[in-house]
């Protein structure tokens, strides 16, 4: 029985994520598929550039929501699992809303580049580190008004405040805040490119929509 709803919540964690926010905002509110317009992304960035905040904002709390409702399913559920275990399985959720938010099964698996939920992984297992990190992120869009710039160095600086600041021990817990600091900057690949030519656009809120 213990095994029927730990597949289960694996599934629905997937299914969770997949819920393809800033495309159905788009399609059902204004007309438009976010994808087709900007940077083509299916994100909350991308959703404040082409629509406006008041359609972004909400797209952004969304996709960190899901993310960081996957990993409180075992919690509601009461799967009762071990503290070690419970965090590895919390882990897995958690990449499976990422997974299903980067390839939305409703949404033709064309989806964002998964941040936001990772950030809501982040939001659920290191809410202090959040916080800290969330702080820096600000400081840094305020300072060089570029998003993709401040994700990645404050994802690079995420491992350093979990590890020594907070002393996250838990083995796997570590190597996912190391793998954050690896990861982001990977999906941002286009973006530091297009910081060292000097093209990225600057992100700024629109007052239309």
């Amino acid at each position: 029985m213990q095994l029927i709803l730990i597949i289960s919540l694996a599934v629905f964690a997937y299914l969770l994520g997949s819920i393809p926010t800033a495309v159905w905002v788009g399609k059902m509110f204004y007309g438009v598929d976010v994808r087709t317009q900007g940077s083509g992304n299916a994100g909350a960035t991308n959703t404040i550039r082409v629509l406006g905040w008041k359609a972004g904002v909400p797209v952004l709390l969304f996709d960190v929501f899901k993310a960081w409702a996957a990993v409180k399913l075992p919690v509601l559920f009461s799967v009762g699992l071990d503290v070690d275990t419970l965090i590895n399985f919390q882990l897995l959720l958690g990449a499976l809303a990422v997974a299903g938010h980067v390839f939305p099964v409703f949404a033709g698996f064309r989806g964002g580049k998964g941040v936001a939920s990772i950030t809501g992984i982040v939001v659920a297992l290191f809410p202090g580190a959040f916080l800290m990190v969330l702080g820096v992120f600000i400081v840094l869009l305020v300072i060089f008004g570029y998003v993709s710039l401040a994700s990645v160095l404050s994802s690079i600086a995420f491992p350093l405040v979990a590890i020594f600041i907070f002393r996250t021990e838990h083995p796997l817990l570590l190597v996912f805040s190391i793998l954050v600091a690896i990861v982001v900057p990977v999906l941002h690949l286009k973006n530091i490119r297009r910081l060292l030519k000097g093209t990225e656009p600057k992100f700024v809120f629109r007052k239309t929509s």
